[in-house]
């Protein structure tokens, strides 16, 4: 019999040590980025129930939910009867009760809620943990992915988003990558709905306006359309899509626009409040208004952002938003938030294809000791301890065999140098030290060679 090759799931990937220190060294940025701006840690299960998630993402986004199959004979329990005609959620609802987290936005919802009386409002949390979504695997898509979100919530302030920019922008500049910061703000895009007479079709604009980068404006009206949106309505919203200049010129053209509409106006206000803070403490990164931003998540409120990077072609590298009343729907209401999610697998690529990885020499092993037997074995572990303490990665090879192996590891992990104590060392209390890359040996104190390491 056959055996048959192991493999993975389509969308997900294994991690090689070095994709690994890559994947960490992006962690390690965004984590101090978010402690810096007074950000606290939590962490929620992987698997929620799915009242908890089926809902809150609007319905291309209940399609995309990995279920979890109830465990214990559950078909036995399933009405077949008409199932074919059945919707897919009341079907779902007999097999299933729980599924993989989607984002890490709803969870933190729940979590407040289940919380809330040993909360400090407003509390600002982030997170850093991997996300499920039964996508189609492509380029810089995964259906295993990590988000690092950082939210504030129980604050209406604008100077939240204003924050939460600053943060993006110090992320990207840490990583050298020069990224645009795109703002929208639901209100407006409420605002256009109702100044076309189709408020009620808010969801369908946003859902299909969101997919214009994506497939072009003609198949986005040909999408418009589709959903019942008239002719005269689609016609009103030409000058929107056509809409040029700077962010001020934009905000002006908005103005004049959406001067009907209440929501409209207030979603412009909220806009230049943000502008109008960011020119008193500017950003590094481009930061401009893209009517064409919806995200089309449905608990988005306010504000709306997304970061494209600005030498690769690929998708959103951030992206989050203003919600009202996200926990309303968990029994706690008017309790207001706004977060970011960076998605750290397409920074990842970014930054592997625009080779902004940092040089991983300290990372790994700086040196590696030679084993020749016992007695040189206990020789050098007090020493092999002192470089620990003093922050220096160092390892004895583990068993005692012929030199050219134990300098073929050294060379095929990229150590950069090994320690040679033998007999004549010992004797004479000093290390003969290869520098792997030039080849060229020195004997030296234990003194020495941790300067000559740590420098």
């Amino acid at each position: 019999m056959a055996i048959q090759k192991p493999s993975i799931p389509k969308g997900t990937r294994d991690f090689s040590p070095k994709e690994m220190e890559g994947r960490n060294f992006i962690f390690d940025i965004i984590r101090n980025v978010f402690k810096k701006y007074g950000f606290l840690p939590i962490e929620t299960p992987a698997m929620e129930n799915l009242s908890t998630l089926m809902g809150k993402y609007g319905e291309e986004g209940d399609k995309l939910l990995f279920k979890i199959l109830n465990s214990g004979n559950y078909l036995a329990k399933l009405n077949t009867s008409g199932i074919s005609e059945m919707p897919l959620g009341s079907v779902t609802q007999q097999i299933a009760k729980r599924g993989l987290r989607y984002d890490l936005t709803v969870p933190f919802a729940r979590f407040v809620v289940q919380h809330r009386n040993e909360i400090n409002f407003p509390f600002k949390r982030y997170q850093i943990q991997p996300v499920w979504r039964a996508d189609n695997p492509q380029k810089g898509r995964y259906r295993e992915f990590f988000q690092c979100d950082a939210d504030m919530i129980g604050s209406n302030s604008l100077i939240n988003e204003f924050e939460l920019i600053k943060v993006i922008d110090e992320v990207f500049e840490d990583f050298s990558l020069p990224v645009i910061i795109k703002i929208n703000n639901r209100k407006v895009l409420a605002g256009i709905s109702e100044i076309i007479g189709e408020s009620e079709k808010i969801v369908d604009i946003t859902v299909a306006i969101d997919k214009l980068d994506k497939i072009g404006i003609k198949r986005v009206l040909e999408e418009l359309s589709a959903k019942g949106i008239s002719d005269q309505s689609i016609k009103m919203l030409q000058p929107v899509f056509e809409m040029k200049g700077n962010n001020d010129e934009k905000l002006k053209f908005l103005e004049d626009y959406l001067s009907g509409s209440e929501i409209g106006m207030e979603g412009v206000s909220e806009l230049r409040k943000v502008f109008s803070l960011i020119s008193i403490d500017p950003i590094a990164s481009e930061l401009e208004l893209d009517i064409t931003l919806a995200r089309g998540l449905n608990y988005y409120t306010g504000a709306i952002i997304e970061v494209k990077a600005k030498d690769v072609s690929i998708g959103s590298l951030c992206g989050g938003g203003r919600y009202d009343d996200l926990t309303g729907i968990f029994g706690l209401p008017d309790v207001s938030g706004v977060g970011i999610s960076f998605g750290a697998d397409r920074i990842y690529d970014v930054l592997l294809q625009t080779d902004k990885f940092p040089d991983d020499e300290k990372q790994h092993t700086q040196v590696l000791f030679v084993n020749f037997g016992d007695r040189e074995v206990n020789y050098i572990l007090p020493l092999l301890g002192k470089l620990r303490k003093e922050g220096i990665n160092s390892e004895l090879y583990p068993d005692s065999v012929k030199m050219k192996k134990q300098m073929g590891y050294a060379d095929n992990s990229n150590i950069p140098y090994v320690a040679i104590i033998g007999e004549h060392e010992i004797q004479i209390s000093e290390i003969t030290l290869k520098n792997m890359k030039s080849g060229d040996q020195q004997t030296v104190s234990f003194e020495e060679m941790l300067a000559l390491l740590k420098g």
